[in-house]
């Protein structure tokens, strides 16, 4: 079944383990989750107040919800 999942945020949140600095995807894009791939370099152009989708290449495309 398919779920509509609205993500706001447009850049990863980074954690310390230990010694070492992880990026979370938290635009939902990333390929490699729960880690960032950059993926949300995609999103920084999108207009406040429109929903968008990806298709599984990135492309997007403005949404509508029923």
């Amino acid at each position: 079944m398919a779920r509509v999942i609205i993500h706001e945020a447009k850049g990863p949140i980074e954690i310390k383990v230990g010694n070492e600095t992880r990026r979370i995807c938290r635009c939902g894009l990333s390929k490699n989750q729960p880690f960032c791939d950059g993926s949300h370099m995609k999103t920084l152009d999108e207009q406040e107040g429109k929903l968008y989708k990806y298709d599984a290449n990135g492309k997007r495309s403005e949404a509508k919800l029923l």
